[in-house]
């Protein structure tokens, strides 16, 4: 089996070396493409204004400046010998749940590699804040992932489907097993805070506060806060049927 494997963290990033690590356990032909930069919340973007920089940093291993999509439509097109068989998109430093699936680099790879024919997953691992220091437990994916993965792969999935993992922010031993989940939804968590700079001119970011909801028992959200294991089925296709319905039906 060729396993493919990106993110949106950076060839650099944390999660990418337990993915390595993990996919290594699966098979001996993996590939890394990933971006040379942090991607994160560029959700399924393309770069089409400048050139695509490829550079290799191991046999099997290349950085390219470009975005998670990028990577994966290089992979796919040009560097591999041949399509891979899997994509693990991951492991991303904090949740992809709820609506935040939709800013997401590490579900747009995913969402590309499904678009490609390959079978994709896209892992992410809940962390915290603690003393201004971000802290991900990334030994849960390392315990829990191995036979999960191994297990979702002998699943039949319906053309244009995909699956998203996310882990809980706990101890290995407090997982409590696991839950398929539906995408969950939040109230919108982005502000924009106003500054200046040493000129007096103002200067925007966009910042997250605390988004707080009631969570659907068989949500992403509900699983991850109650330390289970989320898998969610998530779909290309963005049609809503129930509508297109009523539509024909209200148009004769």
């Amino acid at each position: 089996m060729r396993i493919l494997l990106t993110n949106d963290d950076g060839i650099h990033g944390p999660g990418l070396v337990v993915l390595q690590s993990l996919a290594a356990q699966l098979s001996d032909d993996v590939w890394t493409v990933a971006p040379e930069t942090d991607q994160s919340g560029l959700a399924h973007s393309l770069t089409l204004s400048e050139p695509l920089r490829l550079r290799q940093m191991g046999e099997k291993e290349y950085a390219l400046r470009g975005t998670p999509t990028d990577c994966v439509i290089m992979a796919v097109r040009e560097v591999l010998p041949e399509p891979p068989d899997l994509i693990l998109s991951g492991i991303n430093s904090g949740a992809n749940m709820a609506d935040d699936v939709t800013y997401s680099g590490t579900i747009a790879a995913a969402i590309e590699g499904t678009m490609q024919g390959v079978r994709s997953i896209a892992l992410s691992q809940t962390g915290n804040y603690d003393d201004g220091r971000r802290y991900f437990p990334w030994e849960v994916a390392e315990r829990h992932a191995p036979a999960l993965i191994d297990k979702l792969l002998s699943l039949e999935l319906p053309e244009g489907t995909f699956l998203n993992v996310n882990f809980p922010c706990c101890t290995p031993d407090e997982v409590k097993g696991v839950r398929v989940t539906a995408q969950g939804k939040l109230e919108s968590g982005l502000s924009v805070d106003k500054r200046s700079d040493g000129r007096g001119l103002p200067y925007y970011w966009l910042t997250f506060r605390e988004r707080l909801s009631a969570f659907a028992d068989d949500s992403d959200l509900q699983a991850i806060g109650e330390n289970y294991l989320s898998v969610t089925p998530l779909k290309l296709d963005l049609t809503d049927h129930v509508v297109r319905d009523r539509i024909k039906a209200a148009l004769g």
